[in-house]
């Protein structure tokens, strides 16, 4: 049996006489490895960017939305707050409104919540404070709003005038003090809330005055400890169901309930799940993408093994034996795919960091990446050489010395 690394040098020497056809040959492996290592590093990063923001409300957070009107009110409210295994409870109504600050007006949510609102969603304050139940008409902006939104920074103690239309079609307008500015770090939108950055907190007796209502579009609430939190939910979904006339044979069916409850471990699971379908979808894409490229190299080295016919003739005549003739081949194939394997790891390793830094999210690289990408140039190099070199093995050396 021929020495594996005389044959290496043998493979690598045919490598680098035939540059052009080796570089079209890598080429396929290059951008099939490339799209693997790139789709595994995003959904790697967007795993962990809504595993920390979830983290950001802490993994006892609970949040109940309405899906339907007038169903949520203070009862509902202060049943949850009741309920074993509850620490905090606070009721909101969020609405798009028209927001005017020194003559420009832009169109921004605004969230009425209750002074529990802070330790509950984890609403961190930079300038100023947050609003207490006392407050009537003042205002506590997100970081983008005081900054980007309008022409000037808004600034505490400035003055901001909001109008709302209610589902009557008329329009209420109020003038709000700037009570506080909110830090943009650890945003909450991928619950399903508001993007503090860019949302306005109102108190919620305020916004519920201007809207002419008094139900609630949910509740956002904090248990005891991260352990109960599926239990404390189960708990305050059986009492709500209980309040609302839902039947205890509905309490698993969602369609058949007007509200929906959510805590951190069912989002993170949801998430987790989308994720890794989306992942696991794309990367699809990039297999047939890998399945051309091994077919590009058997190809490539078919084309060699008629081009090499006399050369393969003269090393059978040499006494090279047929497996020494297809771990010659296999070897040329293997270094190929590994060449392209390398560079198709960095390329997609880059790739992925210009879209996660495009999109704001931390750039994620798991260390089996590099071992994926080695794997899977290694396995396709050896898959794609087998055939060719078997044919080459069968060559008869007579007739390969005659071939021209």
């Amino acid at each position: 049996m021929i020495d594996l690394r005389y044959a290496f040098v043998l493979a690598f020497g045919s490598i680098r006489s035939a540059k052009l056809r080796s570089t079209l040959t890598a080429l396929g492996i290059i951008i099939g490895v490339a799209a693997v290592v790139a789709n595994v590093s995003v959904g790697a990063s967007f795993n962990q960017y809504f595993t920390d923001e979830l983290g950001s409300l802490g993994s006892n957070f609970i949040i109940i939305y309405s899906q339907d009107v007038n169903i949520f009110y203070d009862t509902e409210l202060e049943l949850i707050r009741n309920t074993p295994g509850i620490e905090g409870a606070s009721a909101f109504n969020q609405q798009t409104a028209a927001v005017t600050y020194l003559s420009a007006t832009r169109q921004i949510d605004v969230q009425g919540v209750s002074e529990d609102a802070q330790y509950i969603s984890n609403l961190g304050v930079e300038e100023g404070s947050f609003l207490t139940d006392k407050d009537k008409y003042v205002a506590v902006i997100g970081k983008e709003v005081a900054t980007e939104k309008f022409d000037k920074n808004i600034s505490v103690k400035n003055y901001i005038d909001i109008t709302i239309k209610r589902d009557d079609g008329t329009s209420v307008i109020q003038k709000f003090r700037v009570k506080g500015i909110l830090s943009s770090e650890d945003n909450t939108f991928v619950t399903g809330g508001p993007d503090r950055d860019v949302t306005i907190y109102i108190p919620v007796a305020t916004i519920n005055e201007m809207l002419n209502v008094t139900d609630y579009s949910g509740f956002s609430a904090k248990t005891g400890s991260a352990e109960s939190v599926q239990d404390v939910s189960d708990e305050v979904d059986k009492r709500l169901a209980r309040s609302l006339g839902v039947p205890t044979r509905d309490l698993d069916n969602d369609d058949a309930k007007p509200y929906r409850i959510f805590n951190q471990a069912e989002i993170i699971e949801r998430l987790d799940s989308l994720t890794n379908a989306f992942t696991i979808l794309i990367t699809m894409v990039a297999v047939v993408a890998l399945i051309v490229g091994s077919i590009g190299i058997m190809n490539i080295m078919l084309v060699t093994v008629t081009e090499r016919t006399s050369e393969i003739g003269l090393l059978k005549s040499l006494g090279y034996t047929k497996p020494d003739i297809i771990a010659l081949f296999i070897m040329e194939s293997i270094i190929v795919g590994v060449i392209g394997g390398i560079m198709g790891t960095v390329l997609g390793m880059v790739g992925s960091y210009i879209v996660e830094v495009y999109l704001g999210v931390t750039p994620v690289f798991p260390f089996y990446l590099i071992f994926l990408g080695f794997f899977i140039s290694v396995l396709v190099g050896l898959v794609a050489g087998v055939y060719p070199a078997n044919k080459a093995a069968n060559l008869n050396p007579v007739e390969a010395l005659r071939h021209e």
